[in-house]
């Protein structure tokens, strides 16, 4: 009988000997501490694959970078307990696209790297959702990406194009190894470094030090949610996450839609629905016609029900028409702000911007105003 690695008591101990270390008095006087499972779980014994394509761990450089992404992961042991506990709502909806595409199921450990398996997941370099898309590049692969809806929250939307840009990867590379090298630091990058180095072999590429690791910390998650149990994770069946019960519903809608008023026609709350469609952004929808997710059994007679509770909503225009502005050189916030007598948070609001991030020229602005004149000034 194969005998539990104690990693999140060893963890715990250690850092127990380092706070005791941090001063001179009380010295450690405990038990003796004793990492060997420690070690034990970061040595991975062959053989290894990442998509069926074999991991050198006979090269003793290889076999660091693995094990040194092994002992992380493994110290993060509540991170990992998350990413097991969420794998029911969202790791099977990315094996089942995978399955029908007849893709590795290997690539599912991106977005756990990725994300954490966490919708609103976000990088300081703008990217966003499960796989963690920029804006261009989403738009690239067909996600929808505006004031009103982020479908790289949605986790059948960004998984489509995630997978839709590894196959096209894999073909332009040659191997899944370097196809998610790429995706993590672009394929006009790699393209380059291959070239310059030249090699195809990713084992052997100097690239920037996130990418080198990026592919270990994916074999790290393969490794350990493969066997959870080995490394001292033993979680029930009752402590994974279930998927909310749902189904899909298209609304046709004339007139901005409070998402107040879906909730209720859906008999549910409007965390529920936030939460079933993450990709939506605010609380409104926009006229059109949308396909949500609203809980399992209310699909039925929402849309009667909606029209029903439409006429008691306020109307979607009490902040005043709406205009776009298109920003010109030299203007700032304050400036555009007093322009059509409305408050600088007034417009960060509506347009959902970034505290961060300057405007800039040529950038489109939603603005809310009770009567503009001739002159594009605000009227009397």
């Amino acid at each position: 009988m194969r005998t539990c690695l104690k990693i999140p008591f060893i963890a715990a101990m250690a850092v127990a000997m380092m706070a005791a270390s941090a001063v001179a008095q009380p010295v450690y006087t405990g038990p003796p501490l004793d990492f060997t499972p420690l070690i034990e779980a970061a040595r991975v014994r062959g053989p290894l694959d990442f998509c069926g394509e074999p991991v050198p761990l006979h090269d003793p450089d290889v076999r660091e970078r693995m094990e040194r992404e092994m002992l992380l992961v493994l110290w993060n042991a509540p991170q990992v307990i998350m990413w097991i506990k969420r794998s029911g709502q969202y790791l099977a909806p990315i094996e089942a696209a995978l399955r029908k595409r007849n893709l590795p199921q290997d690539l599912k450990y991106v977005a756990v790297v990725e994300s954490a398996l966490r919708p609103h997941a976000g990088s300081p370099k703008g990217a966003m959702g499960f796989w963690q898309f920029i804006e261009p590049t989403g738009r690239k692969y067909g996600l929808t990406i505006d004031p009103e809806k982020d479908e790289r929250r949605n986790l059948l939307a960004a998984t489509d194009a995630a997978l839709a840009y590894l196959r096209e990867l894999r073909e332009m590379f040659g191997s899944w190894t370097l196809a998610v090298a790429a995706f993590n630091m672009g394929e006009n990058g790699l393209r380059k470094e291959v070239a310059a180095q030249a090699s195809g072999d990713y084992y052997r590429l100097y690239l920037s030090l996130e990418t080198q690791r990026y592919l270990f910390r994916i074999l790290a998650a393969k490794t350990i949610l493969s066997d959870p149990g080995r490394y001292g994770f033993h979680l029930r069946p009752d402590d994974i996450y279930p998927a909310q019960p749902s189904e899909h519903i298209a609304l046709d809608i004339a007139r901005e839609t409070p998402l107040l008023a879906v909730a209720q026609a859906a008999n549910t709350s409007v965390k529920i629905i936030k939460d079933l469609n993450p990709e939506i952004r605010g609380y409104r929808l926009a006229p059109g016609t949308h396909r949500i997710l609203v809980p399992a059994g209310s699909a039925s007679g929402l849309i009667e029900r909606l029209a029903q509770l439409m006429p008691l909503m306020p109307p979607a225009n009490d902040k005043g028409d709406a205009i776009v502005y298109v920003i010109k050189e030299a203007d700032t916030l304050t400036a555009i702000a007093e322009r059509f007598n409305v408050s600088v948070a007034d417009i960060v609001g509506w347009n959902r911007l970034e505290a961060k991030k300057p405007i800039q020229p040529g950038q489109r602005l939603v603005i809310h105003v009770k009567a503009v004149g001739s002159s594009g000034k605000p009227g009397p």
